[in-house]
């Protein structure tokens, strides 16, 4: 007797049956690991404390200086700005925020799992971008806001004060949280690019705080013509009321075009580096 043995197939769902995570979900992934991170907590609590701190100590020294000013130097004084100083300060901790909210990852080298899980790698970068921003722009503003009041009510006791009332005012104050909030977004598009945290943060720095000093000494007016396309100087356009308070002389919203500009040029490189490189 002979028996007919029939194959058994074993069959598998094709790959392109494989749910893939869609943007939500990238999005929501991204800021799962934004708010689980220690030092992103700790660097958006700087933020905070150096706006507040840093403008309060300078608003105690204009005060306690007002009355042996000139009376031009008080006609010229800009209040909101110098509430606002304290920013300046800021700016390095939410540059720290976004540089961190990827080269975390390539440190422990969950950057590639992360590949793994979504293949469109420019659609992670996009996605910790979007989660970066809400965070941030809360911390920065009311950072901001904090800073303006405290700043006030120590001015306001020589008579130096302004109200959260006046547009200018309130352009400033509203215009530091979105500066703070395109910062970060400039160090994620560095942090992108160099793929390493010491070196993105350094790139960082060189950027916003020391390539403003090297510019500085050159001779006029091409000192002045450059230092004023940079990003702290741009963003100084949007934090001032008044002209003589400016390094620069650019429109605050000019001024902030051109920091957006400096984050979509650090973004758009990343975005560009992040498919022609290995994880």
């Amino acid at each position: 007797m002979t028996t007919t043995l029939t194959p058994v197939l074993t069959t598998h769902p094709p790959a392109h049956d494989v749910p893939r995570p869609g943007r939500v979900d990238v999005v929501h992934a991204e800021w799962t690991k934004l708010r689980t991170v220690r030092s992103s907590r700790w660097a958006l609590l700087a933020v905070l404390a150096g706006a507040v701190g840093i403008g309060a100590l300078v608003c105690l020294a204009q005060a306690a200086r007002w009355d042996d000013m000139s009376p031009a130097a008080r006609a010229g004084f800009d209040a909101t700005f110098m509430s606002l100083t304290g920013l300046f300060i800021g700016q390095v901790a939410a540059g720290v925020v976004g540089v961190l909210a990827i080269t975390a990852e390539h440190g422990s080298g969950m950057i590639r799992t992360t590949f793994a899980a979504v293949q469109r790698r420019r659609r992670v970068l996009a996605a910790k971008a979007v989660a970066l921003i809400a965070p941030t722009f809360v911390v920065s503003f009311v950072s901001s806001l904090v800073a303006f009041l405290a700043g006030q009510a120590i001015l306001s006791t020589k008579g130096a004060g302004v109200s959260i009332t006046d547009p200018t005012a309130l352009r400033s104050v509203v215009g530091g949280g979105l500066y703070l909030t395109v910062l970060a977004l400039l160090g994620l598009g560095l942090g992108a690019i160099i793929r390493h945290t010491a070196g993105a943060i350094t790139a960082f720095i060189g950027l916003v705080l020391v390539l403003p000093t090297l510019v500085a000494p050159l001779p006029n007016p091409w000192g002045r013509q450059v230092a004023q396309w940079l990003p702290a100087n741009a963003g100084e356009a949007l934090l001032s009321t008044t002209h003589a308070a400016k390094a620069v002389e650019l429109q605050p919203w000019v001024g902030f075009g051109v920091v957006v500009a400096w984050a979509a040029a650090a973004l758009g490189l990343g975005a560009w580096l992040i498919t022609r490189r290995d994880a």
